[in-house]
């Protein structure tokens, strides 16, 4: 069987985990570029029996896996893909795996985020190399007001760090509670109220129908002149048009992102051109601790699926699917 890694954009696949452990008819290929064109995609994929996608960095849409005849095993890292098309995949027999997790990347990865936009960290670290020192006049965040839009895990994390800042901390979405917002050392207030008040807003809401454009120039206008924003989540929860106007007119006084409508960047993307945002090339789960996790649960994937006895399954349904891909016998 044929096995392909995706995106290995930090070429870090082949280190993580002692490949040699996979079974002896699988064969390994890894993808250190991306592939945005699908028809040139499948082209690519069409021999492949097991494929490796880290996060969401490409798609599998129902338009593609039609186009992947000898796919059986599609594995994802984590345990959820929003990318991932689990109802045409269990239509055409194919499991879709998933790995653990570990470390708190994404919270750790805002903060730096946070500090760098208001201490103006890149831009002091390029002037200091270019000869100059000390060009801009930073902003601290004791006593300011953080919000939160999202109060999941990684949201109650971020309540703790900005609690030990001495922050004020508020939060909203759309389901949470005056009881969670206060076990968390939050306030809850309502969304005018969060966008109204916040000094740094950060976005930690999953990607659905309900968050898909939830800040859009209606809420940025709401927004203090003052205001950061920072998204680690999905980019399309903030409208990109929108958050460009903003900036550029200094409706808020800057942004810093993690994560964008299409990945990677296109090269001729206004973000690049603005001077008050600070970018991170969807860092937030890239880790050692969590790229090991993700590897090896990988490695035990097709391990099992290689035996029959698939594991970590996220369309367990297909395992009593007639169409169900079974594993090929070696040759």
């Amino acid at each position: 069987m044929k096995f392909a890694i995706l995106d290995d954009y930090q070429q870090a696949a082949e280190q993580m985990v002692d490949w040699s452990e996979l079974p002896d008819q699988v064969e390994l290929q890894v993808f250190t570029d991306h592939l945005a064109d699908e028809s040139k995609l499948a082209e690519r994929l069409r021999d492949f029996q097991i494929i490796m996608g880290m996060r969401e960095r490409t798609p599998f849409p129902r338009s593609l896996l039609l186009q992947l005849p000898e796919l059986r095993l599609l594995i994802t890292t984590g345990d959820h893909n929003a990318a991932f098309d689990l109802e045409a995949a269990t239509e055409l027999g194919i499991v879709v795996g998933g790995t653990g997790a570990a470390g708190e990347g994404p919270t750790e990865l805002t903060w730096g985020l946070i500090l760098g936009l208001l201490r103006n960290l890149p831009q002091e670290d390029r002037r200091t190399r270019q000869g100059s020192w000390g060009t801009t006049v930073g902003a601290g965040i004791k006593g300011r007001t953080l919000g939160l839009l999202g109060l999941g895990h990684i949201g109650a994390r971020m309540a703790r760090v900005g609690q030990a800042f001495d922050m004020n901390i508020l939060a909203w979405s759309q389901n949470l509670s005056a009881e969670r917002a206060a076990e968390c050392g939050a306030t809850l207030v309502d969304k005018e109220g969060l966008l109204r008040d916040s000094d740094i807003l950060s976005v930690h809401v999953r990607l659905g129908d309900r968050t898909r454009g939830l800040i859009g120039a209606g809420e940025l206008d709401l927004m203090k002149p003052s205001a950061y924003l920072v998204n680690t989540s999905r980019g399309q929860i903030i409208e990109e048009k929108a958050l460009i106007d903003a900036l550029e007119r200094g409706a808020i006084a800057g942004a810093a992102l993690d994560t964008y409508d299409v990945e990677p960047l296109p090269p001729e993307h206004p973000f690049l051109r603005l001077p008050n945002m600070v970018l991170s090339p969807h860092l937030g789960y890239v880790i050692q601790e969590n790229y090991q996790v993700y590897f090896t649960g990988v490695l035990e994937s097709i391990q099992a699926f290689s035996t029959g006895r698939p594991v970590r399954v996220l369309n367990p349904e297909v395992l009593e699917s007639p169409q169900l891909r079974a594993p090929q016998e070696p040759t």
